[in-house]
């Protein structure tokens, strides 16, 4: 079986677009409580009977902080341009304030210096969702005071890192964050209130928007945004209560983020759905929320399909099913960088996390994972398509680089391109890493190639 991408689209890659993997420090790390790391609420969160489907945590996970050079020579392999990696906020300030643990700070130093070494660049998340465990305890998130706690720590990291890395982005899906960690309470920090929820996401979005004034203000040289899990939201059917939640749900999950980002303004159905649970905002919050961005990342996974009585089943869609219970929709992808070029005036955007997690076997050293190969070839071309009709897309990556601790599914969803036999902790390519090794082979040649011919002037 073969996984080509149409020479049309493949031809609509610039020449410096960038190909790259993604990871998160609490799913790869480990090292929970080693050399001065201070306590996460996801580490929190592991101890609550039942909250992780298998019991699991992320002690060890992938014991990526002791097998580094092990792993950068393997990121290497890939032939990527870029890693896109996140730093555990407290293993270098392990209560969110004051004390910077300088053990911790060695170790992105050696990650970053190591990337670079080896021709990759660093691409810097500060929140990836591992939020200090005592900065939770002054009410985390749903508390003004996490804003300037968050700004401060962009702005100390940017003195450590800035003048190495490539790009920052402040946070990784603050919806994630907001609704599933404060709102339904499946992910950490396991809250079920809605007016905390729509006040963390409000906080979330400020922070970001201070932190980037803050590091241009003290000459920060890397580029600048920040990442939302995006996704078109369609009705289940023609009838108009369909098309109201589909509207309301588009509010909810895209309209309430990229309207004070491009904007400066909260979508107004939202406000009226939320009522008295709306966010309190202050003078000026807005503002430095639309501060403008270098960049911004999208997280898509499939599309999103609303019926108003709930009744919409996913396995009627007539399209593969990922092993998390998604539709396998790349069309959705293109039509979602459409919308977003046409509705706001976006930055260059990046796909920052883009994958899926299917049921691997490791039989004699390999893994035929040709769903996941198809998975990223398509959204690939989806992409490319997006593209070919204008929109300014600036690079891919492939979530993830490994399989790794999957938050609430604990080990038992497989989203890498590398295997991981959790009892050795040995990494396998499997054979969509061998699939986009070849990808990017041949996006070098053509890049080399176009590089050489004649410009006509």
């Amino acid at each position: 079986m073969t996984f080509a991408i149409p020479p049309a689209t493949l031809a609509s890659f610039p020449q410096d677009f960038v190909w790259g993997v993604a990871t998160s420090a609490y799913q790869i790390e480990g090292a929970a409580a080693e050399d001065g790391k201070g306590p996460s609420i996801w580490d929190d969160f592991c101890r609550v009977p039942g909250a992780i489907a298998d019991a699991s945590d992320g002690r060890v996970a992938c014991d990526h902080y002791h097998r580094l050079e092990e792993d950068l020579d393997l990121i290497a392999s890939l032939g990527v341009d870029a890693y896109r990696f996140s730093v555990s906020w407290p293993r270098v300030q392990p209560t969110g304030a004051g004390a910077w643990n300088e053990q911790g700070v060695g170790f992105y130093d050696r990650l970053v210096d190591g990337l670079l070494a080896r021709g990759i660049q660093p691409y810097l998340t500060l929140n990836h969702w591992d939020l200090p465990s005592a900065l939770q305890a002054q009410g985390g998130w749903a508390a003004r005071s996490t804003v300037q706690r968050f700004v401060d720590y962009a702005c100390r990291m940017d003195r450590r890192l800035g003048d190495r890395v490539r790009a920052i982005t402040t946070h990784n899906e603050p919806w994630v964050v907001a609704t599933l960690g404060h709102e339904t309470g499946v992910f950490a920090p396991g809250l079920k209130d809605r007016r905390s929820a729509v006040q963390a996401a409000h906080h979330l979005l400020l922070s970001h928007g201070l932190a980037l004034q803050a590091l241009r203000a003290q000459g920060c040289k890397a580029q600048l945004g920040l990442v939302l899990n995006l996704s078109p939201i369609g009705p289940a059917t023609d009838r108009p209560d369909d098309a109201a939640a589909a509207r309301l749900e588009d509010g909810r999950l895209v309209r309430w983020y990229m309207d004070p980002l491009f904007k400066g303004e909260y979508p107004a159905d939202v406000l009226q759905h939320l009522g008295a649970d709306a966010p309190q905002v202050h003078e000026g919050d807005l503002r430095a929320i639309a501060t403008p961005m270098d960049f911004l990342g999208i997280n898509y996974y499939t599309r999103g399909v609303v019926s108003a009585r709930g009744d919409w089943d996913v396995t009627t869609s007539g399209h593969a099913l990922t092993d998390m219970g998604w539709e396998v929709y790349p069309r959705g992808l293109t039509e979602l960088l459409l919308r977003l070029h046409r509705d706001w005036q976006v930055p260059p955007l990046f796909v920052k996390e883009n994958g899926a997690a299917f049921k691997d076997t490791l039989v004699g050293g390999r893994v035929h994972d040709a769903e996941r190969t198809d998975y990223i070839a398509r959204h690939i071309a989806a992409v490319g398509e997006a593209l070919r009709q204008g929109v300014p897309m600036a690079g891919y990556m492939v979530w993830s680089l490994m399989d790794n601790f999957e938050w609430a599914s604990g080990y038992a969803k497989r989203f890498g391109i590398v295997h991981v036999d959790y009892a050795t902790l040995a990494r396998t390519p499997k054979d969509s890493a061998l699939w986009y090794r070849e990808f990017l082979r041949q996006q070098r040649a053509r890049r080399a190639t176009a590089s050489t011919e004649p410009v006509e002037v």
